[in-house]
């Protein structure tokens, strides 16, 4: 007698399937748009807040809103932004050259330009390799001035440092990188219409 062995089925169990369905792309796209948008809506955030910081403070310290800069003492009333800065430094390899440039006019005339260039870049979402360029510089020369590493002042007061190395400075220097490397202004910004111009397009590191 012929012995027939038929296939058991087991209903209950199968092998995933390696073939894609139609919905799963759909959906994966759907998701990575989705993140995109909120990426480039968190840049653009980013970016007009780190202005406002830049711009906020040129003109707190240009008219002396009495918040960081008093009232009366502002640029515009003859004080120097510098000065009260740069004069107090009193740690770091640069202390005696810092204690030189306070109150110079160039040193002012750089600083405030500085804060107001890179202040309206940001908001405006325009010319943001120069100022993540810029910033970054004038981020490092503050951080210098401040120089975290140090345990003690030159008087051999303790320094209060927080971080030998990662402090605001370095932050903020990192945010003005990201912000032009991800380009930034395209959105809630005037980036796209910057990148058109004629002059921007030949000169890319205008962006």
């Amino acid at each position: 007698m012929a012995v027939h062995h038929h296939p058991q089925r087991h209903p209950g169990f199968r092998f995933p399937s390696l073939r894609r369905t139609g919905a799963a792309p759909a959906s994966a796209d759907g998701t990575t748009i989705a993140a995109t948008a909120a990426g480039s809506y968190m840049f653009a955030g980013l970016r007009i807040l780190t202005g406002f910081v830049f711009l906020w403070a040129f003109l707190d310290k240009t008219f002396g809103f009495g918040y960081a800069t008093p009232s009366g003492k502002g640029w515009i009333d003859g004080g120097s932004p510098t000065e009260g800065f740069l004069s107090h430094v009193a740690v770091g390899p640069m202390e005696s050259t810092f204690h030189d440039w306070a109150g110079a006019a160039w040193a002012d005339s750089l600083f405030m330009l500085g804060l107001l260039g890179i202040g309206l870049a940001l908001i405006a979402g325009v010319g943001l390799r120069l100022a993540a360029v810029a910033g970054t510089l004038m981020m490092a020369l503050m951080w210098v001035a401040e120089w975290p590493p140090a345990k003690h002042l030159s008087d051999g007061s303790a320094s209060m440092s927080t971080n030998p190395f990662a402090d605001y400075h370095l932050v903020y220097a990192v945010v003005l990188v990201a912000l032009a490397a991800a380009g930034a202004g395209a959105t809630w910004g005037l980036g796209r219409a910057w990148a058109r111009l004629p002059f921007v397009s030949r000169h890319r590191w205008l962006l």
